[in-house]
């Protein structure tokens, strides 16, 4: 049996893993569009720096996603102390909450604004949740949304906070609260749902992992071909039977590949017969490929789903580090930087002198706004500029600095998403031999654990399993238990699923969050 699978990033590469787990004679065929595996998770090198794309922490209560974290990295995993602040109206709150410095900052009045506010809002609450500013407010007050919500969420998401959906909220910080916040703050404890005091992490970056796996595939019989991109899909009836593919290089005979392919050029399309197909592409992307075409309805679905783009601008200083910090969130509106990276506090190991500071300053942005469009040179002197407006570094400091673009890093969760994404999902689900896994694959704003899981399931299931991925309860709190149920509905049992019952979803990743709890990078 021939299984193809789209994407050489986290869900793409844990897919072809667990498949030669369970079946050293699966040989699976990862095809990755770029030159470099690990997609959003990757790690760049330029002269020697290291950049983490977004800052991926390596944190899950998912027993198996940690088990297999460890059988692929083994002892190389570095402990790293998280430490990160929020920068807001020209000062530095600390994150998690200090009460000390939280009233210092804001001041006493204003303090008690937030507190009368969270208990209007208590009294008299929304009757109605259905976007992200009534959800938050009916749990933090007005005020509170308004200081450290508003400005940071809109920033990300190029929308008003009316227009994200209530579910991403529920999502992603369902269980934190005003109350635990403040207790937390004033007995000095930190354990509400979402904090880690530190986290595990390759020492050259979370692209260690993910090369690791790439070549632990290989060993085992399967093959990762880079800059091989999917450009449509054949059907008959309700299976998928061939995969047109372009590649970007030349390539050598693949034994056991389609005949064709021992004669595939730069720029050449041809074709790969497959028996199973695991997708990580983006939904929309996925819809239009199929031949023949998806329904009208399918496609139209497709055509709604937005994404939110992003870029990295790496500035490289000719002194030691700006600030301790792993990261800082820029809440304020003034600079157009949403957060900010120090590398060396990911890892020694990502800044080969000791002498210079790398500095990852990031933005979101839509393919094709300004900021996309501008050119690395005013990139890198707009981060230059901002770093000092922030009163981190001075200008002369910077030495060098290169500019990471990142096209579909996060889908939206928009008005029309969900009715969208649910169309094409009971469509998907027609094809018996497609899989689709991961962010882009479900149109989920997922971290590096779920998205592994999904494609373990998956992987599962081209072996005879009857699990579903998309059952894969997203909205529990981090140390919230659930059942994992397969297809049927029942829930599966712990032998079959090797404890993933009563696992909770852990990794935490980048997103809005209240003063008080933690706010994750991946």
């Amino acid at each position: 049996m021939k299984t193809l699978v789209v994407g050489g990033g986290p869900a793409g590469l844990t897919a072809a893993y667990e498949l030669l787990k369970h079946d050293p004679d699966a040989a699976p065929l990862v095809l990755e569009a770029t030159d470099q595996v690990g997609g959003i998770a990757r790690t760049e090198v330029y002269k020697g720096y290291r950049f983490d794309i977004g800052g991926h922490r390596f944190f899950t209560k998912v027993k198996e996603v940690e088990e297999m974290w460890h059988e692929v990295m083994g002892d190389d995993f570095i402990d790293v102390p998280r430490q990160s602040r929020i920068y807001y109206q020209g000062k530095y709150y600390d994150y998690p909450l200090s009460i000390g410095n939280t009233l210092s900052n804001l001041g006493v009045y204003e303090s008690a604004r937030i507190l009368l506010s969270y208990l209007k809002w208590k009294v008299k609450p929304s009757e109605q949740e259905e976007n992200f500013e009534q959800w938050v407010s009916n749990r933090f007050g007005g005020r509170l949304f308004w200081h450290f919500f508003r400005t940071y969420t809109e920033k990300v998401w190029g929308i008003p906070c009316t227009e994200i959906r209530a579910d991403w909220a529920a999502q992603r910080i369902k269980d934190l609260s005003l109350k635990k916040a403040v207790l937390d703050a004033l007995t000095g404890k930190s354990d509400t749902t979402s904090l880690i005091k530190t986290f595990k992490y390759p020492p050259l970056g979370p692209g260690q992992m993910w090369e690791r796996f790439a070549e632990i595939i290989e060993a085992k019989g399967g093959e990762v071909r880079m800059q091989t991109r999917v450009h449509r899909f054949h059907r008959e009836g309700k299976r998928i039977v061939s995969a047109e593919v372009r590649s970007h290089t030349d390539h050598a005979d693949h034994p056991g590949d389609h005949d064709a392919e021992a004669d595939a050029i730069e720029g050449k399309t041809y074709p790969i017969e497959a028996d199973q197909v695991i997708s990580t592409m983006p939904l929309t992307t996925l819809v239009r490929a199929m031949d023949p075409p998806a329904p009208d309805d399918v496609l139209a679905a497709a055509d709604g789903l937005n994404y939110r783009d992003f870029l990295i601008v790496t500035l490289i200083l000719d002194r030691k580090d700006p600030f301790p910090d792993n990261w800082i969130y820029i809440h304020s509106p003034e600079v157009k930087v949403g957060r900010i990276q120090n590398f060396r506090s990911w890892s020694e190991a990502m800044v080969p002198d000791p002498n210079h500071a790398s500095i990852g300053m990031e933005y979101f942005c839509h393919r094709g706004d300004g900021l996309w469009t501008s050119t690395d040179e005013e990139l890198i002197a707009l981060a230059t500029e901002e770093l000092g407006k922030l009163g981190l570094s001075k200008a002369e400091a910077v030495i060098d600095g290169t500019v990471i673009r990142q096209p579909k890093a996060y889908p939206v969760y928009d008005a029309d998403y969900k009715r969208h994404v649910e169309t094409i999902e009971q469509w998907v689900k027609t094809l018996e031999n497609l899989h689709t896994v991961g962010r882009n694959g479900m149109h989920r704003y997922n971290n590096q654990d779920h998205s592994m899981l999904s494609a373990m399931h998956a992987a599962r299931n081209v072996l005879g399993g009857a699990y579903d991925p998309w059952n894969i309860n997203v909205e529990r709190s981090y140390h919230e238990e659930f059942v994992v149920k397969p297809k049927d509905g029942k829930a599966a049992n712990k032998d079959a699923t090797s404890g993933l019952e009563e696992a909770a979803v852990a990794v935490e990743r980048m997103q809005p969050q209240p003063v008080g709890s933690d706010k994750a990078a991946s």
